[in-house]
């Protein structure tokens, strides 16, 4: 499955790693994002954790090219920004006014692939996924839980080599959100690296490997995630984990 449907790239065109410079966000002349220095690298579930406020969102946006640094660089392995070698789910699912197939099927028909080609891929998508028997249903008829895991299926059917995904199980219940978080461990078996905000530390813990911690727009710290979870090198991460306000 990985051969046909996350085809394998050419060293050469891999947009990971992808590395941040001092890289910050101001609006108005007020940093929201300031001196982020890191890289994701390829093949890893990197999650990103804060309090509310801290930027996580926007350290989304800043990595996927939805907004552009105003200090610093960020820089990809190929010097470019391809969007076709990445996507991003957002914490509201955004879903087209049509069938569950149809939403599937269309960002393939944008990429140029023939009928035949994307039917293959949709109908194997909607297997892989559970969504079959929802293939005709009109997508924002779907629950919160179905509509996530839409968006998500169709993401995947993109062949991103990077996907990130901002809180996308904050509004759903406790089965909904196993679902999800198998999706997410499908999606790092088939060789996709992973970038996603969370405000559950239970969640984190399960699915991270490597941990970027925000405080107020700056990144404090850095690094695998058993030894942060073990062991948190500054006082406001380890006030995170332990449930305290971070001000």
């Amino acid at each position: 499955m990985r051969a046909e449907l996350i085809s394998a790239r050419d060293i050469a065109t891999a947009i990971l790693p992808l590395r941040l410079e001092h890289a910050g966000v101001a609006v108005d002349g007020k940093p929201l994002l300031a001196d982020l220095t890191l890289g994701i690298e390829p093949g890893r579930r990197l999650i990103v954790m804060g309090a509310n406020g801290a930027g996580k969102s926007l350290f989304l946006r800043l990595c996927h090219g939805l907004i552009e640094p105003t200090s610093g660089r960020r820089i990809w392995a190929d010097g470019t920004l391809r969007p076709d070698a990445q996507a991003m789910v957002f914490q509201r699912p955004v879903l087209l006014r049509r069938s569950v197939s149809a939403n599937i099927d269309y960002p393939l028909k944008l990429r140029g692939l023939a009928r035949a080609e994307r039917h293959a891929i949709v109908a194997r998508t909607l297997d892989r996924f559970g969504l079959s028997p929802l293939a005709d249903r009109p997508a924002r008829l779907l629950s919160g839980g179905e509509q996530q895991r839409l968006a998500l299926a169709r993401a995947w059917a993109m062949r991103p080599e990077v996907l990130f995904l901002d809180e996308p199980t904050s509004a759903l219940d406790p089965s909904a959100t196993r679902i999800i978080e198998e999706m997410i461990e499908i999606f790092a078996a088939d060789g996709i690296t992973i970038v996603m905000t969370t405000h559950s530390i239970g969640q984190a813990r399960r699915l991270a490997e490597d941990v970027a911690f925000l405080n107020r727009g700056r990144l404090i710290e850095h690094g695998p995630a058993a030894p942060f979870f073990a062991g948190p090198q500054t006082p406001e991460a380890r006030a995170f984990l332990a449930g305290d306000l971070i001000w």
